[in-house]
């Protein structure tokens, strides 16, 4: 069977494209999508689609570099970043049961939890692969250790369902993570709220396409 085509722009297969519908948001804070070059879910992967929707967004491929700076190709500050990565499990969950009313925690270098305002967020980094990748550019990067350690608490499961399975039940998918991360810090709600359509668009435009 002859592969299936795929789109330039968004990398999807053909029948799960739906770039001409995207619409695309400024968003404040700067967004920086590090990928592990072997995440393996280009169906239902939504990294590409999450850097086309935001227009200040960057979406690197690979396993390391040596900087925030690097990263983004510009001298930048790391002061005020932060960097989603769920970390403990046991450390996560003491956490969450005394800040219920909390979207977002925030961690410092010895993983204690520090107080920092949302808003004061001036860039979000999210690590895009499974939970062992993720694993992968944590350590493979140690300049993230510079960046507060942020946690999203969210009030719902992926909407991925039973389509891809997570490892703890509060994994979502990268597309969901940057809008959650995004309300939680202040900006406009509608990103937010592109961001979640787009994604249920994708999921539904596989589950038709499997049926």
């Amino acid at each position: 069977m002859e592969p299936e085509e795929l789109c330039e722009k968004c990398g999807k297969i053909k029948p799960l494209c739906f770039c001409e519908t995207l619409s695309a948001f400024s968003n404040l804070r700067p967004v920086l999508i590090l990928q592990h070059p072997q995440e393996p879910d280009k169906n239902l992967g939504s990294a590409r689609l999450s850097h086309l929707i935001l227009k200040n967004s960057i979406l690197k491929t690979c396993l390391s570099t040596p900087s925030l700076s690097a990263a983004l190709g510009r001298e930048e500050n790391p002061d005020g970043w932060i960097v989603l990565y769920l970390g403990s499990q046991a450390k996560f969950q003491d956490a969450a049961k005394s800040n219920e009313k909390s979207a977002i925690l925030f961690f410092d270098k010895k993983n204690e939890l520090s107080s920092m305002p949302p808003s004061s967020v001036r860039g979000l980094v999210i690590l895009d692969g499974t939970w062992s990748q993720a694993k992968t550019l944590w350590w493979r990067n140690p300049w993230l250790l510079k960046l507060k350690r942020a946690v999203l608490l969210p009030r719902e499961s992926s909407m991925y369902g039973k389509l891809r399975r997570e490892p703890r039940k509060e994994c979502l998918s990268t597309i969901e993570s940057i809008a959650c991360t995004l309300d939680a810090v202040g900006e406009e709600k509608e990103i937010g709220v592109e961001l979640r359509s787009t994604f249920r668009k994708l999921l539904q435009k596989y589950r038709d396409l499997v049926r």
